[in-house]
């Protein structure tokens, strides 16, 4: 059962959540956003000064989630490190297989908003992959891993998010395990 958002501003951005998710944040007006919040353009604007301030929140929100459900895919799956961090790409894989899949948010974001490198959203998705990156490196430290960690957590980033984009192209989910299976052969090598 999903949460009911309990404030105003917590339903514009489930709003536009939902909204950017299905339709891509330069296709979804301001206007749509209030409609579907059941709200007026002039709320809406009360508690967001720009519909960039609205895409960066509605990334902001997903940090946490999206971070927690990578963590609780390695903790759930058994084995050594590169098992652990290969369930990830299978869990993926699995999530790549509901029709309404549409990949990383974060990166769908940064490339309608490729030209705007400043922009609010562009600095949360840069933040969000940072994090995670990070994240990769302590579990990868925790393992006891003798070799550099934050090397080893980057290149996984760049299986992670080039597979993200090569099964978005494809609509092929087995491209997100065949990355996993690339990321497990390199904690091994």
């Amino acid at each position: 059962m999903s949460k009911i958002p309990a404030t105003t501003r917590e339903r514009i951005v489930a709003a536009a959540g939902k909204l950017f998710h299905d339709e891509g944040i330069r296709a979804v007006s301001v206007d749509a956003v209030a409609e579907k919040a059941g709200l007026t353009k002039r709320s809406l604007y009360y508690h967001f000064r720009s519909k960039d301030d609205l895409i960066a929140a509605y990334l902001e929100t997903r940090d946490q989630p999206n971070l927690a459900v990578f963590k609780r895919w390695f903790a759930e799956t058994e084995g050594d490190l590169a098992e652990r961090i290969e369930g990830i790409f299978r869990n993926l894989a699995r999530s790549a297989r509901h029709p309404k899949w549409k990949g990383c948010g974060f990166l769908r974001t940064s490339v309608e908003l490729i030209n705007l490198p400043g922009h609010p959203a562009i600095v949360a998705g840069r933040e969000h992959k940072k994090r995670v990156e990070e994240w990769l490196c302590s579990v990868i430290e925790e393992a006891g891993e003798n070799r550099d960690a934050p090397l080893l957590a980057r290149q996984i980033i760049l299986l992670l998010d080039g597979a993200f984009a090569v099964v978005l192209l494809h609509r092929d989910p087995s491209y997100m395990e065949s990355a996993g299976k690339a990321a497990a052969s390199l904690i091994r090598a």
